[in-house]
This record gives C-alpha cells, structure tokens and sequence, in this order.
C-alpha cells in the first residue's frame, strides 16, 4: 500500500489494519509521535490526516490511502507550525515533554483553520490531548500568542 507522509510518498507491506502509529514508528522508525494510551484518549499519537488531527493509535493505514498523513517532523512546513513552535517555546509549555509532539500538532491544526481561536475553541480543539504535567494554561497562551503572531504577518 502506498501512503504520504509529510509529502513523501512510502510503500509499505503491512496489514490494512495496522494503526497508523505503529506503521510510522515500527516501520517507517518516524518516532516523534508517541505511543501513550492505545485507545485514542489521550493524544499522544495525534497526526493530521489532510489536515485535520487524528488519533494514529486507532485510525489504520488503509484509512491513509490517498490522504496527507503530516507528522510533528513536518509541523514547521504547516501555515500556523513556526508561529506554534515559537509560542511553545517562548512559553516554556513542555515539562516532561511527552505529549508535546501531539499538542503540537493539534494547536497548528486549530490555527491552521481558524486563526481567531476563542477559549472555547481552544479548549474543544485541545480537549483531547492531555497532559500530565498540567500545562494547560501555558497551552492556551501559546495558542493565542501564535495567533497574534500570525495575524500581525510573522511566522514566529
């Protein structure tokens, strides 16, 4: 089966039914995104799939068959990744840093198609990536700073 990743194209000899997870990580060795629940709950595994952010744990590869699959490796090459990942940064968000890669990945969806976020649509977009550390608020900061960045015609 043929699948696109971050714009490349790969073939891979795995099950239909594999999740998208275990073909980036165990077969492609792409391991930015992380395994944390197995059961879509958590947000760890989250990757866009033609732009819209999905849990790679449970979505299997067949599902990827002429779709975009973008990674946190290709963020920075989305609209909204440079502004997402200075925010991040410059709002020190990760502790651990283990969910980061799909918190990531979310926050750039969100902005990539509403770039005025309210809470309300910060907090739906984000509602299921958790993390453990509990760095929400610096979350939504970043989120709105990249916005501002965004809209002020900066990328980061």
């Amino acid at each position: 089966m043929k699948i696109t990743i971050n714009k490349q194209t790969h073939q891979l000899d795995v099950p239909d039914d594999m999740p998208i997870l275990w073909a980036l990580r165990d077969v492609l060795g792409m391991t930015g995104t992380k395994f944390g629940c197995g059961k879509a709950l958590c947000g760890a595994c989250t990757v866009m799939l033609d732009g819209n952010p999905i849990r790679s744990c449970v979505t299997p590869v067949k599902a990827a068959e002429n779709k975009q699959i973008t990674t946190i490796e290709a963020i920075s090459e989305q609209p909204a990744g440079p502004a997402i990942q200075a925010a991040w940064i410059e709002n020190n968000v990760p502790q651990c840093g283990y969910c980061q890669s799909g918190q990531i990945v979310s926050a750039t969806a969100l902005l990539n198609s509403n770039k005025k976020p309210t809470d309300d649509d910060i907090n739906a977009a984000m509602s299921g990536n958790i993390c453990r550390c509990g760095t929400y608020n610096r979350i939504r900061d970043a989120i709105k700073q990249a916005a501002e960045t965004m809209e002020a015609g900066h990328e980061g």
